[in-house]
């Protein structure tokens, strides 16, 4: 009997980790990516010898990561060897004059909220361990499992579980309710602006994703997180997989409501199966041209449906080593936070931003040139349709001016200007163009109340069999774990549809 033959579109996180779980399963895989390097966000970046990742950076989960390896009968350290984070990252507050290191060492974390105030140190407990028990909820009933039909969601057990998980209250107010601190409720909240959403607007269970750090640590993996996308590139060629790089995607074709294959510039390819790892909103508006087959995905829905913040990133490589920054992930944050946030999600100017700063070249000194450091600098920003103002030459400057003098208020960073050897950046305009990341809207769609679980769009296509989506704008979300739990679901929608599919 013939292989079934898949094309995944796209050798991003998702569409990399479904080309394996396929391909281990006994299909015949075939990636098409139209960049030169796999990853989708997870790329790189390299300018006389200093390299960067270019998208996402902490590597939380761990053992999602590794699970990818395992499936296949592989040691994830061959692949991506990593290494625990302790301290996990520093907060700047106050133009820089304040810093607080946060652990992941209970005792350690303890003696933190200690030092503001005891009744925060008990607040904080109380909110670990809420938040497991909610996390348990989510990660058995909510992350790893499809919404096909209604009834998978509106069905007794399933509302008793979602009360359990109290979505409807929203990150700020919950933390509001644990810690009394502005300092350390900032550090907590803003670190739902990681899949893209305001703390002010994202259901109170993402703040789930700083509990996950404090519970399983924060990672790095050698190389960066390049490593992973390199990982999972060679893992699939190994299993017998092909990838076709610089080889975009145009068109998903449809015959008698029904997924046959893909249009290149290469000609047409045909498939049985075809998982699609381009940006939901992008790929259901552009390369699904056949209007029945949209479903309820129309061109005017997917303009309506709410988008994740955009970034602003800037790579630096320095002429120096910044020994006085004593951590890889660094956040600098804004006087007023919330005012920041409000600007990033209402497409005003930003006055005073937040920053993330990430420093590889710290615990992996082959990514910058002897002696000397790389930084990644990201802004959150508004995305494309949410912003006020257009993006171009004056805008960017003008932010660029903003992170540059920010960053000149932290310890030994005074000069920054006159130590820069070269500078790349990436705005919400190139998140746009090159990774066709809907409206530059990094993390995808929003994980509002309306776009979440049973209301986000699913694996499977609604209007077109054969067809199925991968990736963060599909459940269960954005962020890399997440994005990963979602390959995984996606794999096993297809196979359940696979009707020659043994198990």
């Amino acid at each position: 009997m013939d292989m079934t033959k898949v094309i995944v579109i796209g050798a991003g996180v998702a569409g990399l980790a479904c080309a394996i779980r396929l391909q281990n399963a006994g299909y015949d895989v075939e990636i098409f990516e139209k960049e030169a390097l796999p990853g989708g966000k997870m790329h790189r970046i390299t300018r006389e010898g200093y390299s960067f990742d270019l998208g996402p950076t902490i590597v939380m989960m761990p053992d999602l990561y590794k699970e990818i390896f395992e499936i296949a009968g592989r040691n994830p350290d061959d692949y991506i060897p990593m290494q625990q984070l302790s301290p996990m990252y520093s907060g700047y507050f106050k133009q820089g004059t304040e810093k607080l290191d946060v652990s992941n060492d209970l005792v350690q974390l303890t003696a933190l909220f200690e030092a503001v105030d005891e009744k925060d140190a008990e607040g904080f407990l109380r909110y670990i361990s809420d938040l497991y028990g909610r996390f348990n909820i989510a990660k058995n009933h909510f992350l790893q499992r499809p919404f096909r039909n209604k009834r998978d969601f509106y069905n007794l057990n399933m509302l008793n579980q979602g009360l359990k998980l109290k979505t409807l209250g929203n990150a700020e107010n919950t933390m509001n309710k644990y810690i009394k601190d502005k300092r350390m409720r900032d550090m907590i909240s803003f670190q739902t602006l990681y899949i893209g959403v305001s703390p002010a607007k994202s259901p109170s269970l993402y703040t789930i994703i700083p509990m996950i750090e404090f519970l399983y640590g924060i990672w790095f993996i050698k190389g960066g997180m390049y490593t992973m996308a390199k990982g999972m590139a060679e893992l699939f060629e190994e299993l017998g997989g092909v990838i076709h790089y610089n080889v975009p995607v145009d068109e998903i074709i449809i015959h008698n409501k029904q997924a046959v294959g893909i249009k290149t510039p290469l000609g047409m390819f045909s498939a049985d199966y075809v998982m699609c790892n381009a940006d939901f909103p992008y790929a259901t508006k552009h390369l699904v041209k056949n209007q029945e087959a949209k479903g309820k995905y129309t061109d005017k829905k997917i303009d309506e449906m709410d988008y994740s913040c955009s970034c602003f990133v800037m790579y630096l490589g320095m002429n120096k080593k910044y020994e006085e920054i004593n951590n890889v992930h660094n956040f600098v944050f804004s006087d007023n936070l919330d005012k920041n946030i409000k600007q990033i999600f209402d497409g005003t100017t930003i006055e005073d931003p937040s920053l993330y700063m990430y420093i590889a070249s710290k615990l992996d000194p082959t990514l910058a040139p002897e002696g000397k450091d790389g930084l990644y600098i990201l802004m959150p920003i508004s995305e494309l349709k949410t912003a006020q103002y257009e993006w171009n030459v004056e805008t960017e400057s003008y932010y660029r001016e903003k992170m540059l003098s920010k960053l000149e208020q932290l310890p030994g960073m005074e000069n920054i200007r006159e130590e820069i050897v070269t500078e790349t950046r990436v705005t919400p305009v190139d998140f746009n163009n090159r990774f066709n990341a809907y409206n530059g809207a990094t993390f995808g769609l929003q994980p509002t109340l309306f776009q979440s679980n049973h209301l986000r769009p699913q694996s499977k296509a609604v209007a077109c069999e054969n067809l199925y989506f991968t990736g963060s704008s599909t459940h269960p979300g954005a962020g890399v774990p997440i994005v990963l739990l979602s390959s995984k679901i996606a794999a096993e929608e297809l196979m359940l549809d696979d009707k020659n599919y043994r198990k």
